[in-house]
C-alpha cells in the first residue's frame, strides 16, 4: 500500500464510471492515496442523483458513460458549485469549451496522474 498524499488525504470523492475494472482501480487508488469515496455510479441516472444530493469535495466524471455524455452532470456540479475532472480515453478535444478549465485525465492513467488532476481539480 502506497503512503497517504497529505494534501488529498480526507477529501471525499464521487466517482462516476461505467467500467467496473476501471472504477475499481479508481477506487483502490484513491484509498491508497487517503482519499475517502463516498459514492459511485455507473449508470446516468444515479450518477445524476448522487451529483444533486451527495456532499463531496470533488468528483470524477468518465465523459461517455454507457454511450451518454456525462456533461449536463457536470452542469450540475457548476450550480451546485462543486469541483470535478473528467476521465476519458479520447482526450481534452471532446471536452466542451465552457469545461476549458476542468481537468482532464487522460485513460489509461497512472496514480501521479490522478493525484495530479485531483490538485487541479480541488480549490
Amino acid at each position: 500500500m502506497n503512503a497517504t498524499v497529505p494534501d488529498l488525504e480526507g477529501r471525499r470523492v464521487l466517482v462516476i464510471e461505467d467500467e467496473a475494472l476501471v472504477s475499481m482501480f479508481i477506487q483502490d487508488t484513491l484509498a491508497d492515496i487517503g482519499c475517502e469515496v463516498i459514492g459511485d455510479a455507473s449508470r446516468f441516472d444515479d450518477a445524476m442523483n448522487k451529483a444533486r444530493s451527495l456532499s463531496f469535495d470533488v468528483a470524477i466524471l468518465d465523459v461517455n458513460l454507457n454511450g451518454q455524455e456525462t456533461f449536463s452532470i457536470a452542469h450540475t456540479l457548476v450550480e451546485r458549485g462543486l469541483a470535478f475532472m473528467f476521465a476519458t480515453g479520447y482526450g481534452a478535444n471532446n471536452v466542451p469549451p465552457e469545461f476549458e478549465t476542468a481537468p482532464v485525465l487522460q485513460k489509461p492513467f497512472q496514480q501521479k496522474d490522478l493525484e495530479q488532476a485531483l490538485r487541479a481539480a480541488l480549490p
